[in-house]
């Protein structure tokens, strides 16, 4: 069983940012945005949830494109329970108009966090 992932996009200037705020049931949770995007990756930033909800140290985010390839080319992988983590495009892919899921596991149950995406 998946948990929720609420998704935020917004649109400023050249620059658009998806915010997908999850959280896990039985350590995953996915969901797909309703816009298609294009565009290179320049930013991912995860961001775990506070004391008593963050997910398992080590906990994997993905998001695909409609063709089921990771834009973020693993950068996703083994992210850290507590501290707020950055990667720059240089580590990143590219989205041509498709809409993005994003799949987090290894969370454990009922734990949280945020995922921001930066598309140019």
């Amino acid at each position: 069983m998946a948990g929720t992932v609420t998704i935020t996009e917004e649109a400023i200037y050249s620059v658009r940012k998806i915010k997908f705020a999850w959280v896990a049931a039985g350590g995953s949770a996915d969901g797909t945005t309703t816009l298609p995007f294009t565009g290179a990756i320049e930013r991912l930033v995860t961001v775990p949830s506070t004391a008593g909800t963050q997910p398992d140290d080590n906990y994997d985010v993905v998001v695909n494109d409609e063709d089921g390839n990771d834009v973020l080319m693993g950068a996703g992988a083994n992210r850290d329970e507590t501290n707020t983590e950055q990667v720059l495009a240089s580590s990143l892919g590219v989205v041509t108009n498709d809409k993005l899921t994003l799949a987090v596991t290894n969370a454990g149950a009922t734990n949280a966090g945020t995922v921001y995406l930066y598309i140019r």
